[in-house]
């Protein structure tokens, strides 16, 4: 049943099985390559949980056979090297803290495969699969689940974890899964108890960047009452917009569509779509902060600026990293420009500075294209807008980066200036007149250099 492509890697498998069937044991396929292979997807990562066999006598038959990682071994895990293989004994977890982390784990390599199947959190990933005989243990109803694209919890051991309930939402958008009714209440009585950002970012980064449809997984965000620990979002819902432009209602529905709209065109690359991506997330979050009601229509006019602050609330909720939060931002505040550029045929000058609001202009347009392409009833495969301020923008070397200054600081040292205050005045305005055009080499600016030194 398993859909393992590597020929090492499934004699790697093999081996693990027949160890532990020599110690007396068995050793089973579990979690998410089981659940990917009943949809028809490869194996990259396998877990395999070995029962009847203790932790010492199964540590040393592996390492005999391989190079072996300890890595986890505080959580009886035991890492294959350079090999995607896990090799676990079950183990129990009791409740003693806050969070995902708040528990005690002792390993038990005599719990039954039914029990560990218990603590697992989704049924589609309580299915274990047993690769030397060929037989699925299915005590939840996981392959059933999966046929029918339901979501449901495994047991009430799901409450133990909140970080499940985001679990949830990435599995919902990548595998375009309905949440079972019993499964949404019970995580709406499931507090967030203060998750590590680190953990919550993963979650919601596997959203952005795996899943097919995003859309689903926002909808159990706000399904399962979730969306009471993201105010920048909730705020979206019933937040109006003008029907002649947004058939789709409110800016909660606008936004998962745009989001299904960035997931179509995803281009591959992690960090770019990571950035696009939460932008996307984010582009209207200043809609709630603006929408006013004029007479026979409704506007947001600012809402683009406006979304700097609760963008910047939201990502700061889930991570520190400071270089994507200032890679995010400027796409939010901007994303109205390239239509604006267009439609005013903006110049050279105008469109150098925007490259060095955003850092990358191609950014803006994807953020820009996803935002044209969330309405209802509307999906382009060209955007004029886009193209032009793409082809303008490659014409002056800024699609990708800001323009680089020609006239540094070493230029400065060689002119006979000392590094101090007196350098930024002349930087700056060699900058200014390099994004206006006026400065198109190093040998004008050195000139420039030259003359505002001398009328220091």
């Amino acid at each position: 049943m398993l859909r393992i492509e590597q020929e090492e890697l499934r004699d790697a498998l093999t081996a693990v099985c027949e160890l532990a069937y020599r110690e007396g044991g068995l050793a089973l396929v579990v979690g998410g390559c089981v659940r990917d292979s009943m949809m028809g997807l490869p194996a990259k990562d396998i877990d395999v949980e070995v029962y009847g066999v203790p932790a010492e006598v199964l540590k040393a038959d592996l390492a005999a056979r391989f190079r072996i990682d300890l890595v986890g071994e505080a959580f009886g895990v035991i890492k294959l090297h350079h090999l995607p293989i896990d090799v676990s004994i079950p183990r129990r977890e009791s409740k003693a803290g806050l969070g995902h982390k708040g528990f005690d784990i002792l390993s038990d390599p005599n719990m039954t495969v039914e029990e560990a199947a218990s603590r697992r959190d989704f049924t589609i990933n309580a299915m274990a699969y047993d690769p030397r005989n060929d037989r699925l243990h299915d005590y939840f109803n996981g392959a059933a689940d999966l046929r029918h694209r339901v979501l449901r919890h495994t047991s009430h051991k799901f409450v133990e974890d909140p970080l499940r309930v985001l679990r949830g939402m990435q599995f919902a958008a990548r595998f375009q899964l309905s949440a079972a009714p019993e499964t949404l209440k019970l995580c709406a009585s499931i507090d967030s108890e203060g998750l590590a950002r680190e953990r919550i970012f993963e979650e919601w980064k596997k959203l952005i960047l795996r899943g097919v449809k995003p859309s689903l997984g926002l909808r159990f965000l706000r399904e399962s009452q979730w969306l009471r620990f993201y105010p920048e979002l909730a705020a979206l819902v019933n937040c109006p917009q003008d029907p002649e432009w947004h058939p789709e209602g409110d800016v909660w529905n606008h936004t998962l569509l745009c989001m299904d709209a960035f997931a179509e065109e995803r281009i591959g690359v992690e960090r770019e779509d990571l950035i696009v991506g939460l932008a996307v997330l984010c582009h209207d979050f200043g809609k709630p902060l603006t929408t006013e009601h004029h007479e026979d229509h409704i506007r947001s006019l600012g809402h683009a600026e406006a979304g700097e602050a609760p963008t910047r609330a939201f990502l700061s909720g889930m991570t520190n990293e400071s270089d994507l939060v200032e890679a995010v931002v400027p796409l939010v505040r901007e994303h109205l420009r390239p239509k604006e550029f267009f439609d005013a045929q903006a110049s050279p000058s105008a469109i150098r500075r925007l490259a060095c609001r955003v850092k990358r202009i191609d950014r803006l347009v994807r953020v820009a294209w996803a935002d044209q392409n969330g309405r209802l009833g509307f999906h382009a495969d060209r955007f004029p807008a886009g193209e032009w301020l793409l082809k303008k923008a490659e014409e002056l070397s800024v699609k990708s980066a800001a323009p680089r200054p020609i006239v540094m600081g070493r230029h400065l040292i060689e002119l006979g200036l000392k590094p101090g205050p007196a350098f930024k005045p002349i930087l700056d305005a060699c900058y200014e007149a390099q994004l206006d055009g006026k400065l198109t080499c190093l040998k004008d600016g050195i000139a420039m250099a030259k003359e505002m030194r001398d009328t220091r």
